[in-house]
């Protein structure tokens, strides 16, 4: 069975990670979120699978390959060109996505899925695509239900008695929103969509292919069903499905490494006096991260692979990717750090080296930095506010 994965987008929302990671490859707790998408479609049947690609379309290409070390069939769309010998994406949207790999030879032949790349879901597949095909949709949104007051946040989809689509609404109020039932960026399709999708142009899925489907009366469904969904899509998202998988609560999701103590996960070759540091739980440490005398970590918590996390150093409710060094003192509650970033759980950043902070957050791959200067210090409180 046949499906496709969408690739191509920037991740503007989760930047600054996507800065240097494509959003499929942003990792849940160091597994690109992607290869969680190819272990469910591969448990249903669906082995074969197109990727298109654009922003970084390398990093994605380079790591998964032709799929065979995941049991499934890849090939890949680029969506851009080379300029000045540099790839540069030119994504096509969604639905112009689908359109150039099928008018480059006709792949979709059958019923197939296709699933946004920045999410945690143990949908059963299998099932849905029982249900659309009894629908006779020629297009289907599977939906999932939230409460009221969260779906402001989401994209509600509004139908009638029978699940026929009659009309989207993006992220409404409380007092107007039609539905509880949320759009999940999981469809099932026909070939007969590609009817309605223009050849040669940049078309969105939800965007432009839904409104259109509506609007001619197609056989558009919605199926409601009980599953896990993780979102990644912004920042925050990101922070809660680490936090999420740390406490057990996604069930597809396994912490990786050795339990050292109850709530401690670590990968090989810890440096660390367990009796000299305070750890409390959940926390992942990466290996070959050093952890010195005297620091203090605060779940839910995860370290990477090779970072250093100097003397009486404190991470509390954080999340430090790998190679990263924090000094001695530092302070981080409830912050992100990627390479030269440091992100609060709203999303908001602090550029470390514009902000003359680099003497706190390194990389542990540059030589040691010095002891900083004195009127340095006041700008840490930059990033040891505790904002819950």
């Amino acid at each position: 069975m046949k499906a496709m994965i969408l690739a191509a987008g920037k991740g503007t929302r989760v930047r600054p990670i996507t800065y240097t990671i494509p959003k499929p490859m942003i990792p849940i707790l160091q597994k690109p979120v992607m290869e969680f998408l190819l272990e469910l479609l591969r448990q249903h049947g669906f082995d074969q699978i197109m990727v298109n690609v654009s922003h970084l379309a390398t990093e994605i290409e380079s790591y998964f390959r032709d799929g065979q070390r995941f049991g499934v069939q890849i090939a890949y769309s680029f969506e851009g060109r080379i300029v000045d010998g540099e790839l540069v994406g030119e994504a096509l949207g969604s639905a112009g996505g689908m359109r150039r790999i099928q008018d480059f030879s006709p792949f979709f032949d059958d019923t197939f899925v296709v699933l946004c790349g920045d999410a945690l879901i143990d949908l059963d597949l299998t099932e849905a695509v029982r249900q659309h095909r009894a629908k006779g949709a020629i297009a289907t949104v599977i939906t999932k239900t939230v409460p009221k007051e969260e779906v402001s946040s989401y994209g509600v989809v509004v139908t009638d008695e029978d699940g026929r689509i009659k009309a989207f609404q993006e992220k409404p109020s409380v007092e107007e929103a039609l539905s509880t039932n949320i759009n999940t960026g999981i469809y099932i399709f026909e070939p007969e969509i590609f009817k309605y999708i223009p050849p040669g142009v940049e078309y969105d899925i939800g965007g432009e292919l839904f409104p259109k489907l509506v609007a001619e009366g197609a056989p558009f469904y919605s199926i409601a069903m009980d599953f896990e969904w993780v979102d990644i899509g912004k920042v925050p998202d990101y922070w809660q499905a680490i936090r999420d998988v740390l406490a057990g609560k996604v069930k597809n999701v396994e912490i990786p490494g050795h339990e050292v103590a109850p709530g401690i996960y670590t990968g090989l070759n810890v440096a660390v006096n367990w009796d000299k540091v305070k750890i409390q739980g959940p926390v992942y440490i990466g290996g070959m991260t050093c952890i010195e005398d005297g620091a203090t970590i605060i779940g839910p918590a995860m370290i990477g692979p090779s970072c250093h996390i100097c003397s009486n150093a404190t991470v509390d409710n954080s999340v430090i990717f790998e190679y990263s060094r924090l000094g001695a003192g530092v302070r981080l509650v409830d912050k992100l750090v990627f390479g030269r970033y440091c992100v609060d759980k709203t999303g908001a950043a602090i550029d470390v080296q514009a902000a003359a902070l680099d003497w706190l957050i390194t990389d542990t791959r540059q030589t040691m930095p010095t002891d900083p200067p004195a009127e340095h210090r006041a700008i840490v409180e930059l990033l040891s506010t505790d904002s819950r």
